[in-house]
């Protein structure tokens, strides 16, 4: 929750809003507009993004395809934390940060075009606005002298999915635990006993042998008796 406010607050800040009925007016900076942090090597460049993360775009056809990826993708990660909520907590975080990103990105995917009056309903454009130095670096015939601009959204799915790679082994040694612990629950559950049946039956086994063996020494003569008479 608190990446999905942190994100929408810094979009709209940087974009600008505007509340009627509350009077409130937020000016936002123009598209495009650059504004320096740290000198060159940080800045607030505002740009609309219409396709992923990082400005990665596959065309005007692919947006509601993104769109509806994105909300079917953080409807599967929901369901997934719940599944794996008793695992251990860097698994969850990691994934609490994906789905923090993938419902900030989804917010703007969705609402935005209607809130600004841009575009239909699930056709809006993804606000970025981090511009990072990097060094220069040639991709498939393009080259690149700076980090694409990305948003705080894209920074939390970048840092989840880093954690979930980082933490593999341990994540997976987590898991194979907690799947032996639910093998011997079933087992249990599956011969018809509770775990209360089975420390009474446990008591009861014990109460048995040692009524048996007082039985039994009962019934033994003293060897050691019969040959002081002798």
């Amino acid at each position: 929750m608190f990446i999905v406010v942190a994100d929408q607050v810094s979009k709209l800040l940087v974009k600008g809003f505007r509340i009627p009925f509350l009077g409130i007016h937020h000016e936002g900076m123009h598209l495009y507009e650059t504004k320096n942090v740290f000198g060159e090597f940080f800045r607030i460049t505002f740009i609309e993004n219409p396709g992923m993360a990082f400005g990665i775009d596959f065309g005007g056809g692919s947006k509601l395809f993104l769109t509806l990826f994105s909300l079917i993708a953080s409807i599967g990660i929901i369901i997934y934390i719940y599944k794996v909520r008793n695992q251990i907590f860097v698994l969850r975080f990691s994934l609490a940060l994906i789905l923090g990103g993938a419902i900030g990105n989804l917010i703007d995917r969705m609402f935005y075009g209607l809130f600004y009056g841009e575009s239909p309903f699930l056709y809006g454009k993804v606000v970025d606005f981090f511009d990072v130095d990097f060094f220069n670096i040639t991709v498939i015939g393009n080259s690149f002298d700076r980090w694409p601009i990305f948003n705080i959204a894209d920074l939390s799915v970048t840092l989840g999915v880093l954690l979930l790679l980082v933490f593999y082994n341990k994540i997976s040694k987590s898991d194979e635990e907690l799947k032996k612990q639910d093998q011997v629950q079933t087992e249990l559950s599956g011969s018809g006993h509770s775990d209360e049946q089975n420390v009474t039956e446990l008591i009861d086994s014990v109460a048995n042998y040692d009524e048996n063996k007082i039985l039994n020494d009962s019934l033994i003569p003293d060897l050691s008796l019969e040959n002081k008479r002798l």
